[in-house]
């Protein structure tokens, strides 16, 4: 870069710093936009070292930090907004956010550019990212209209939760990835109590105080209850053996696989634990909602409540029935859904305000 684009550089930054730039409420209602590109963005991170998603002033976010990998890139403060703004130790696999983005020349500082293909945008915000840290990265990025909202126009949302139950150790690998609870859990009772809870119902006992929702009647698509392989997920010594030539395995050959003739071969073997599930699909949710829920369907696995408790329970309407709270660390955000093929932007921003959505963190 000569002495004079590095200039030029430096005053498209110092102009970025000095210009006011526009709200996301005047970007959306721009008629032609104005040089303003908003991009759709798709997000992974690891929740554990950020607080919440959320922008806070002096605080580690993951909005604070992709905000500021854009500004790192483009020159100038950009504007986003999540499609859930999860809370402090939440993972996802794709949060959905917006972010509006001027593209200035470089060369001749205040002219307009055309906007940055998506690709380049992907690859060019991610290099900052990594910079940073390692525990957020974009993962797609397209371009959508200015009308475009990422939070307001979701259609459905889908949360998984990790539970790891048994008495064994927790591998270390799996910290602050899963919730580990000592008691063996009943899947089917907790696929009883799935039930009771899928629907349109009256959730205030699942609603934690704080929440910004007007209303506590929400529909619950889907609430169910799995058990997978553990992690990480290696082949046994059977799967291996399937493959491995009967001649050159170590018992054929009469050597000792653990290089002593006395020793167990088991020796060091970690008692494993089962691995639950809990998915939870809807159009929104109450503040906390996900985990109230799981902490519910811990206790019913446990054999602490009965599927009659969970209903008693609902029907309470109130937080203090509930159990106590599943942790933030087995939480992940994996999926949102939009429909674009909706061509009136009014009647959608409508549609979900009067839903009273309260994404701000489960």
């Amino acid at each position: 870069m000569t002495t004079k684009e590095s200039e030029a550089e430096e005053l498209v930054k110092s102009e970025g710093k000095k210009r006011k730039w526009p709200r996301e409420d005047n970007m959306m209602a721009s008629s032609n936009g104005g040089g303003i590109q908003r991009y759709f963005i798709t997000l992974e991170y690891v929740g554990t070292r950020f607080l919440g998603f959320q922008k806070q002033k002096g605080m580690r976010t993951v909005q604070g930090v992709l905000e500021a990998a854009f500004e790192m890139f483009v020159g100038h403060p950009v504007v986003s907004a999540a499609s859930s703004r999860t809370d402090t130790g939440v993972h996802a696999t794709a949060n959905v956010c917006h972010v509006d983005v001027v593209r200035y020349s470089k060369r001749k500082p205040g002219e307009v550019m055309p906007p940055h293909e998506p690709e380049t945008v992907k690859k060019a915000v991610n290099h900052f990212l990594q910079k940073e840290g390692d525990d957020v990265a974009i993962v797609d990025v397209r371009r959508v209209p200015l009308d475009f909202h990422a939070r307001f126009q979701a259609k459905e949302r889908t949360y998984h939760y990790r539970i790891l139950a048994g008495t064994g150790l927790l591998s270390v690998f799996e910290k602050d990835r899963a919730w580990h609870v000592p008691e063996e859990l009943d899947l089917a009772d907790m696929q009883e109590a799935c039930r009771v809870l899928i629907g349109h119902h009256d959730f205030s006992s699942f609603r934690a105080a704080g929440c910004q929702a007007l209303s506590p009647l929400k529909t619950l698509d889907e609430l169910n209850v799995c058990e997978t392989p553990t992690w990480p997920c290696f082949p046994t010594q059977e799967q291996r053996r399937s493959f491995t030539p009967a001649s050159e395995s170590c018992k054929d050959k009469g050597e000792s696989l653990s290089g002593s003739e006395d020793m167990d071969v088991n020796a060091g073997a970690k008692r494993k634990l089962h691995c639950f599930v809990v998915t939870a699909r809807a159009r929104s949710f109450l503040y906390h909602q996900v985990r109230l829920l799981v902490g519910l369907l811990k206790a019913v696995g446990s054999k602490a409540l009965t599927t009659k408790d969970v209903q008693r329970i609902l029907d309470a309407q109130t937080i203090t029935a509930t159990p106590a709270m599943a942790p933030a660390c087995g939480l992940y955000l994996v999926d949102v859904k939009y429909d674009f093929t909706c061509s009136n932007s009014k009647e959608r921003h409508t549609d979900v305000a009067d839903d009273g959505l309260d994404e701000f963190s489960n």
